[in-house]
């Protein structure tokens, strides 16, 4: 695909092996303004990759270099996820300015980038995760309206299919030892927030930050498709 080089300073060495793929929104306006903050040393933020809402994709840090994107982040009980991680920033005005759905050119782009990007990395799965899912409580991006489920029908992330029943609920711990199993950050970032998260990524129609039947028939179907097992029906 075509790639456009816009180098940004702001990144350092891995200090970790990458394993991970993280997607953000760019919470502002428009795509090139985005750029400009992600490569300003002031700002002492960056990302990887850049995909502004034409498809149009802009690499700001290659990717052996450890990028300034995901902040205070945990995922499977492990820290420092920049070192872990490619970061890739979707242009979008975000919740504060006007959220947006993405459009179908961003989103195509989006898979096949991270297409290449897997095929040169060992990633798993489960291992695709949003800012959201790794920074509970203190971000909620790419948010709700994501088309998380399209991406792993793409072959990238997972997606838990149909709802476990409410059978297979009793050989599970509670919400709060299911989300961790995931790899949410329960103990760092609290239950609610990881709940919250969770429903963005998995059940975006109705995002509460509650625990109820269905966000814990998705979490037990999540688990079974994690363990490599079939999806219930």
């Amino acid at each position: 695909m075509l790639i456009a080089e816009q180098p940004s300073p702001n990144h350092d060495a891995r200090r970790a092996a990458l394993d991970m793929l993280v997607i953000h929104y760019t919470g502002m306006e428009p795509a090139e303004r985005a750029c400009a903050w992600l490569c300003d040393p002031a700002s002492k933020v960056s990302a990887h990759y850049l995909i502004d809402r034409a498809g149009a994709v802009t690499r700001m840090v290659p990717e052996e270099r450890r990028a300034w994107h995901a902040g205070i982040a945990w995922w499977r009980g492990q820290g420092d996820i920049n070192s872990r991680s490619i970061g890739i920033e979707l242009a979008n005005p975000g919740h504060d300015f006007g959220y947006q759905p993405f459009p179908d050119a961003q989103t195509g782009a989006l898979i096949e980038l991270a297409r290449d990007i897997l095929g040169r990395h060992p990633i798993p799965p489960r291992n695709i995760v949003g800012h959201a899912d790794v920074a509970p409580g203190r971000k909620i991006d790419p948010g709700e309206l994501f088309p998380w489920r399209r991406l792993a029908e793409a072959g990238i992330g997972v997606w838990p299919g149909d709802a476990a029943p409410p059978g297979r609920l009793g050989d599970l711990c509670d919400i709060a030892d299911t989300l961790a199993a995931i790899g949410y950050p329960v103990a760092e970032a609290g239950l609610a927030a990881c709940l919250d998260a969770f429903q963005r990524h998995f059940r975006p129609a109705s995002v509460t930050g509650e625990t109820d039947a269905e966000t814990r028939s998705l979490a037990a179907a999540l688990i079974v498709r994690l363990a490599g097992e079939p999806a219930l029906s």
